[in-house]
Order: C-alpha cells, then sequence, then structure tokens
C-alpha cells in the first residue's frame, strides 16, 4: 500500500502543503490514478485521523505522511465513486465533507489566453466568488489573479481563517488561482491569504467580489447574483436602441446616504429597499429623467463619498445586498427613470484589504510611482500598460450595465488619466515617448473601454467627467475622438457660476460668460452640470453663490436655472439644490428636508417640479441640443440690459420655443422682442408667478400674435412685461420648419 502510495506522493511536497507553501495542491491532494488503483489524499492541519467514505458505504482509514497531517489512502480499483472525507479533530469532534480537491477548473485555457490578451470581456462570470453545483455538489467556485504570489488560500469561516487548509491552485502562467469549496454557500465571509514571494502572509478582499462586510469590517461576502427576477424587460428593450441622443435627459445627482435619513436623529440610512418606492416616488413628482448615483460600488471611508473604490464589482452594503441594489434598479426602470453610476477607474486607495499591493507586488497600479501614484489624492493609478488591469476595468463597466441594468455611466477625474503631469509637480512625471504629456496608454485604455460598451452595452453609455480642453472626449472613434457617449461641461458650469454670483450691476462686464458657451456648444455631447462639487468645500450652496437680499437670491436662481434648461445639453442637478438648501452638502446628515415648511424654499421646489416637466413635455428642450437647427439667437448682445433672448426648435417646427431672460433687478413694461416669424406666441411659464415665489406683478399676455415691427432684425415682433431676474418662455409654431 505505501509503494501504491508513494508513487503519487513526495515527501517534498507534502511539506509544502504542510506549512503553506504550495501553489499546486492538487498534485497531492484529491485523487489520483496509479498502476493499481487509486490514491487519495487530503489534509487538515489539526486532524488526528480521516477516513475515505465512498457513496456505496465503503470506508477506508486514511493513513498520515511521516510528521504531516497529510492523511492518504489506496483503494485497489480506479472506479471513480464519489466520495467524501471524515476527519477527526483532538477534542473528539468529527466533520464530514465532500474533498474540495477531487473537482475539475471551471476556467478553461481559452479563459486564461482571453484574460491574458485583455479581451475577456465577461471575466466577472469567471472571477471571484460563484455559488454553484459542480458534479451534483453544491458549494462556491473562487478564483483570483496573483501571479507574483507563492501562495494563495480561501480563508473564511468554514475554515476558521486558516490559510493552511484552502490552498488554491495555480492555472498556467498567467498566474490564476482557483478553488471549489463544496458546502461553502452565499453569506459566508471570505478573503484570499496570499503568501508572497517573500514569504509575508497578506489578507485581501476579493478584487471580483459581489458583497462585503458592512464598514469598518472588510471580508468579502459569497453572493449570488442570479437570485432576483428582473421585471424591467420593456425598459431595457427601449434602451437597446441607444436613442439617448434625441430623448430628454435631466438628471438628479444623488449621494443615497444623505439623501434622506431615518431614525429619531436622522442617524440610519435608508436600504436600497427603502429607496426604492420613496426615491422613485419623490424623482416622479419633480420630474427628472434620470438618476446619478453616488457611492455604489464599495468603498471603506465614508468622507470619500464612493471615490476611493475597494470593492469595484460590489455594490456596497451600507444599504443592503446585491438582490436589495437590483431591487431598487429594476423599481426605478418600472416607473421609467434611468440609473446612471458614478465609476472612478483612475485611481484606487492605499487601504490594505483593497487592490493596493495585491500579491505582494503593484499588480493593479503601476510599479513607476510617476505613473502609479496620484500624489494629489494619496491614491494609486492604474496599471492602463497591463492587459489585465485594462480587462479588470471593461470588464467592470460592463458588469454594471449587465449584471445591474445599469444604463449609463458617469466616468470620474478622466484628465488625470488623459495627463501624465495630473496633480503632479515638475519632477513627478516623465514625458512620454513624443515628449508631450499625454498618458497615451490610458488614452488607448479609454477608447478601447468606449469600444466594447458601445458594442456590448446593450444599449448603455459612458459620460466623461473630463475638465480640461481635449479634443473629441465624445467624439465617436471612427472619427478620431476619444468615443464617450457625453461630456461634462466644465467650461459652461464654471462661467455660469461666475457670472450668477455677481452683483446683477456688475455683470453687464461678463455678458460673454453666458454666450460665450454657444461658440462650442456642437464640439461635444455635452452634459450641463452643477454637481455635488460645486456645492461642498466652501463653495456655498446653489441658494448661497446668488447675490441679493432673500427675495433676490430666489429669484436669480429661478432664472438661473430657467437658462441652464433652455440652454443646449442634457442637465444634470445635485440633491438640494431643488429646493434651496442654505447649507453646503454633508455626506454625514440628511438634506435639510424641514425647508419645504418655509413659503419660498417649497416655492422653488413647485418650479423646479415645472420646469422638469415642461423640459419632457417640450421637444425643443432637448430634441436638438447637438445639432445647430435647434438653437438661434435673438438678442445676445445686450449688456447693458443683461438680458437675452432665442430660440429652442424642433426639427418639425412643433412647439418650438422663445426664451427671454432677464438677469437684473429691473423689471420692464412694455419690453418689445424680436421673433422668428408671424403667428401665435403662447406663454407656458414664467418665473415671476407667486406659485414660484416670485413677485407676481409682472404679467404677459398668455397668448398674442406677433406684429409687423421690426424689432432685433427681425422683421416682426412682440410685447411683453418682462419681471426683474425672471425668465418667459413661449411656445409658437416655427413656420420656417414646418413640414
Amino acid at each position: 500500500m505505501r509503494q501504491e502510495i508513494g508513487e503519487k506522493i513526495k515527501l517534498w511536497d507534502v511539506n509544502k502543503i504542510q506549512y503553506g507553501d504550495s501553489d499546486n495542491p492538487h498534485e497531492i491532494l484529491g485523487r489520483h490514478i496509479v498502476s493499481t488503483g487509486q490514491v487519495i489524499s487530503a489534509f487538515h492541519p489539526d486532524a488526528v485521523s480521516m477516513k475515505v467514505i465512498f457513496a456505496d458505504g465503503s470506508e477506508y482509514e486514511m493513513e498520515p505522511a511521516e510528521r504531516t497531517q497529510v492523511y492518504s489512502a489506496f483503494i485497489g480499483h480506479k472506479e471513480l465513486l464519489p466520495y467524501r472525507i471524515r476527519m477527526a479533530f483532538p477534542d473528539g469532534n468529527q466533520c464530514e465533507t465532500h474533498d474540495p480537491y477531487c473537482f475539475e477548473p471551471q476556467i478553461t485555457d481559452l479563459d486564461l489566453y482571453l484574460f491574458g490578451k485583455g479581451t475577456h470581456y465577461e471575466i466577472y462570470d469567471k472571477l471571484g466568488a460563484h455559488p454553484t453545483t459542480v458534479d451534483g455538489v453544491e458549494g462556491t467556485y473562487f478564483a483570483v489573479w496573483a501571479p507574483n504570489a507563492k501562495r494563495v488560500s480561501v480563508v473564511g469561516d468554514f475554515n476558521h481563517w486558516d490559510g493552511r487548509v484552502h490552498p488554491m491552485r495555480r492555472l498556467g502562467s498567467i498566474g490564476v488561482f482557483e478553488l471549489f469549496l463544496p458546502g461553502v454557500k452565499k453569506g459566508d465571509l471570505y478573503k484570499y491569504e496570499i503568501k508572497t514571494d517573500l514569504g509575508r502572509i497578506i489578507l485581501k478582499a476579493d478584487p471580483y467580489g459581489n458583497s462585503c462586510e458592512v464598514r469598518p469590517n472588510t471580508a468579502s461576502v459569497v453572493a449570488d447574483l442570479s437570485s432576483h427576477s428582473w421585471t424591467d424587460q420593456k425598459f431595457m428593450k427601449k434602451r437597446a436602441k441607444g436613442q439617448y441622443y434625441q430623448e430628454p435627459m435631466s438628471i438628479y445627482e444623488v449621494h443615497p446616504g444623505s439623501w434622506r435619513r431615518k431614525g429619531e436623529k436622522g442617524e440610519e440610512m435608508l436600504t436600497y429597499r427603502e429607496l426604492a418606492k420613496e426615491f422613485t416616488e419623490y424623482v416622479l413628482m419633480m420630474g427628472y429623467t434620470h438618476v446619478e448615483l453616488m457611492g455604489i460600488a464599495e468603498y471603506p471611508f465614508d468622507g470619500s463619498w464612493g471615490y476611493q473604490v475597494t470593492g469595484y464589482y460590489a455594490p456596497t452594503s451600507r444599504f443592503g445586498s446585491p438582490e436589495d441594489f437590483m431591487y431598487l434598479v429594476d423599481y426605478l426602470h418600472n416607473h421609467g427613470i434611468s440609473v446612471i453610476l458614478d465609476w472612478v477607474p483612475g485611481h484606487f486607495p492605499k487601504d490594505g484589504h483593497g487592490l493596493a499591493k495585491f500579491d505582494g507586488t503593484c499588480l493593479y497600479e503601476h510599479p513607476d510611482v510617476r505613473k502609479g501614484e496620484q500624489p494629489e489624492w494619496d491614491t494609486l493609478v492604474f496599471n492602463y500598460e497591463r492587459n489585465e488591469v485594462k480587462n479588470f476595468l471593461i470588464g467592470n463597466a460592463l458588469f454594471w450595465l449587465k449584471k445591474f441594468h445599469i444604463d449609463g455611466i458617469r466616468v470620474d477625474a478622466v484628465a488625470s488619466m488623459l495627463y501624465l503631469d495630473y496633480g503632479r509637480k515638475e519632477g513627478q512625471w516623465a514625458a512620454n515617448q513624443y515628449g508631450g504629456n499625454e498618458y497615451l496608454e490610458a488614452v488607448e485604455f479609454l477608447k478601447h473601454l468606449n469600444s466594447i460598451v458601445t458594442e456590448k452595452g446593450e444599449g448603455g453609455y459612458i459620460i466623461a467627467e473630463e475638465s480640461t480642453a481635449w479634443k473629441g472626449v465624445s467624439v465617436p472613434l471612427e472619427c478620431g475622438g476619444l468615443g464617450f457617449q457625453f461630456k461634462w461641461n466644465m467650461g459652461w458650469m464654471h462661467d455660469f457660476l461666475e457670472y450668477m454670483s455677481k452683483d446683477p450691476i456688475y455683470r453687464k462686464y461678463d455678458h460673454w460668460k453666458l454666450t460665450f458657451s454657444m461658440m462650442y456648444a456642437y464640439s461635444e455631447h455635452f452634459v450641463l452640470v452643477l454637481s455635488h462639487d460645486e456645492v461642498v468645500h466652501m463653495k456655498g450652496s446653489m441658494i448661497n453663490k446668488m447675490p441679493g437680499e432673500y427675495f433676490d437670491k430666489f429669484a436669480n436662481l429661478r432664472a438661473a436655472y430657467g437658462f441652464m434648461f433652455a440652454h443646449p445639453g442634457k442637465k444634470l442637478l445635485f440633491m438640494g439644490q431643488e429646493f434651496g438648501q442654505w447649507a453646503e452638502w454633508d455626506e454625514k446628515k440628511s438634506l435639510d428636508w424641514h425647508l419645504l415648511n418655509e413659503d419660498m424654499h417649497r416655492k422653488l421646489q413647485n418650479y423646479m417640479s415645472h420646469l422638469l416637466h415642461l423640459y419632457k413635455e417640450y421637444k425643443a428642450f432637448y430634441e436638438g441640443d447637438y445639432d445647430s437647427y435647434g438653437f438661434q439667437w435673438i438678442n445676445c448682445d445686450d449688456n447693458e440690459k443683461s438680458f437675452l433672448s432665442f430660440v429652442r426648435r424642433t426639427k418639425n417646427g412643433k412647439k418650438s420655443l422663445l426664451f427671454v431672460c432677464n438677469f437684473v433687478p429691473v423689471g420692464r413694461e412694455g419690453f418689445r422682442v424680436g421673433v422668428p416669424n408671424t403667428g401665435k406666441y403662447k406663454l407656458i411659464l414664467n418665473s415671476d408667478e407667486e406659485q414660484f415665489g416670485g413677485s407676481g406683478t409682472y404679467q404677459t399676455k398668455e397668448s398674442q400674435m406677433a406684429k409687423k415691427i421690426e424689432w432685433d432684425n427681425r422683421e416682426q415682433s412682440i410685447e411683453m412685461n418682462l419681471p426683474p431676474l425672471g425668465m418667459l418662455v413661449f411656445e409658437y409654431i416655427d413656420k420656417t420648419l414646418e413640414k
């Protein structure tokens, strides 16, 4: 018997298992056919005896190799009957389990090849932890990429966090480790124990894990993403058509942990399921078409707002389980609301349980500190020159679009990826091969990402938060651009906020800040944004940015929002700014909903709801966002009066809109404005109405015919009473476009 066992077992290999140094435990452990039968070997560092129990009831006592807990039994036949291992321990307890080392790998050579090439776009189905059934045995399949590790083990409550118990098998040369663990189920905690090449033991959360412990704990949690039954098929079918340019897009940017809280002191966050009904009802009431959620991918520190991610494939457990997040997305979809997710592929934190030096080396981060660290944020930068890292990120984008039905991904800090010198001082960066500051490999990564999302994203889209003048960010790849579908218009935002924050008496000197954006409005597919970044860090909330006394602030803000929605481009507004929250945003507490008990805040919210519903109702607001037919100035040069007039047109001429904006606190009665053509002009919005918090004193006819009085270089015009710090919107039929 010992001779047959010796055919397979060598003392050197046994000792590597005994002392936790083996990266190929299956070579010894499990079932092995020998010349006269089969040898079954198993290991547990605390076992005092073991038996093989076959499905037919036969039992075989196992013998330990010398001075080890590697036990083996010789069976004198080659029939491959299912079996279990029964172990006894010093305290008299026993356990019986299927042998983890008798199962074939669930990852194929093709999987490894594609991952190494960086083109395995569904790698999330292979790496990570996946509850499954193999050969009729229920358990969880684990796989992780750690090419420079000496040994990798799965550890958890199921093995008392002892890395010697379940070492994993290295597959090929790419450095993927795998193991199927019978009996490990959904909800079990786990990590990977990695023995580095230098012999150091480190514990890491699963980079591809789908759930995590609630902070401050950091273990991964086995999850089953197939358990939710989606009901949004109608929504997803429409999404797949990819008609987002021609559709309304008014985005409500939200930090779920501080939108609204519960508990006597407001210290408890709402769960995903609690958010579903309450949040959806509010979004529908207001009239938003999209929501953008911050801080969904798992992150350890609340104060990072979700922008320093440790669990790229895991919805944060702060608000519930992955299934709960699926429920929220499903619920929003069934009420016609699209979901955009903030995504951070530019950098990640240095937390010990995360991606940093994952296998003891710079694996996910670039090894050159001039590329691999972002000193401005004290974070690490992904290595865009490594195929497996690029695959991790591209697969992650598709993962959210497909597994969680996310509709759009907003990519944070794109500029930090495009430029080698971003956030770095002289001497902290090195030029590219052509002597420039462009990070060429990151540029190619972004193009690759966008090409794959366009091809495989099922109608999903990607938005770039890009703060520089990089040319062609949202221009298609085939036209020489980066291939994003949209770009945040940071230039418009800065000019607009600078203008609106000025005392109206001085606005005439900066009139160009309202009009300059039309010089480049069609160079990109822009989203106009007033985001969370503009209402934190002493920048002031939107209402507090506005000059003047109490009522003037609200009037200014109504005019500002009106102009924003009238301007070409999709729209984004951060939570709380729709009802004029005074305080800057604080992620540690709820929005100041009590302000809605006050008349002016409630009326501002009413105004925003009215504006948002008008935006959805009238195609002129959005149909021509990216086509010059959709916009025409009437008067953009009267800086002395600080007023603007322009039209937004529909393709067929029906329900085109005339906008007249007054940015000084001086009302003008009998004010005449040139119009594009003859016909009837119907007033559909006056921001100065009492129901919106205005004075209500400057009333204009609800309907009037254009008169043949030349004005603003137009042959016809209409007359109105233009309210101070106000905006009027008229609907008309544009006969020059009517078909």
